[in-house]
């Protein structure tokens, strides 16, 4: 496992916030475009531009035009690292303080970008070298795992289906989070799809006897693997 960058190293907090979107919007093939930038850490396109000018000069990013945006291999590991560590203290928030599912990502984002090299491997040995994080997404250089996993809304009506993952995109939205968690929508739970309805977007579930409806807006962000039963 690559190692994280020594703290007097790393890029400003705000900074990692936006390396970790780019890194999760280039991972997914999608175009990073300062739009959604601004639309995913709740600031100002103007502020976006800003930071991109900087982030290009500090060899964080190359940047061709308005819309060719990419990490460089610096970028990138420093994405990776953030990440890392992210991930590795949502498990411990869970698993040692109890921290509900539905919370653990908030409080992590408070705490990640503090996490030394030295605290970081700690955290991976005593939380036995996880490789997704409690939502299922998986940790940088175990993105082989989601790869058969399926988007719910791609899932014919009448499948049995184990849920494996909740987007990171999802992450950010703590009411839907605490929905899911409240219902039993969370990673390793076998759910029956019941119906998929395209006229008016939802898509309906038995989740350990209830009957949840999702929005196609929520089931993008949830992949499943097919159970045999």
């Amino acid at each position: 496992m690559s190692q994280s960058p020594p703290v007097e190293d790393r890029p400003t907090p705000t900074i990692e916030d936006y390396l970790t979107i780019m890194y999760v919007m280039e991972r997914d093939g999608e175009e990073v475009i300062g739009a959604r930038l601004a639309e995913s850490l709740e600031v100002s396109p103007p502020t976006v531009t800003m930071t991109l000018k900087r982030m290009e000069e500090d060899g964080w990013i190359t940047k061709e035009g308005r819309k060719d945006i990419h990490l460089t291999d610096k970028g990138c590991e420093a994405a990776r690292s953030v990440i890392r560590r992210h991930m590795l203290t949502e498990w411990m928030l869970a698993r040692m303080l109890n921290i509900p599912w539905s919370h653990i990502h908030a409080e992590a984002h408070h705490i990640e970008h503090a996490i030394s090299d030295e605290t970081e491997d700690r955290m991976r040995i005593n939380l036995e070298d996880p490789q997704t994080c409690p939502h299922g997404n998986p940790l940088p250089g175990y993105e082989y795992l989601s790869a058969p996993w399926t988007p719910l809304i791609d899932v014919e009506a009448g499948a049995c289906v184990v849920i494996r993952r909740i987007h990171e995109n999802a992450e950010h939205n703590p009411e839907l989070l605490s929905f899911l968690e409240a219902n039993g929508v969370v990673p390793g739970a076998r759910v029956v799809v019941n119906e998929v309805l395209p006229f008016n977007q939802t898509v309906n579930l038995t989740v350990r006897d209830r009957q949840v409806a999702l929005g196609f807006l929520s089931a993008r962000y949830i992949f499943v693997e097919m159970s045999p039963g």
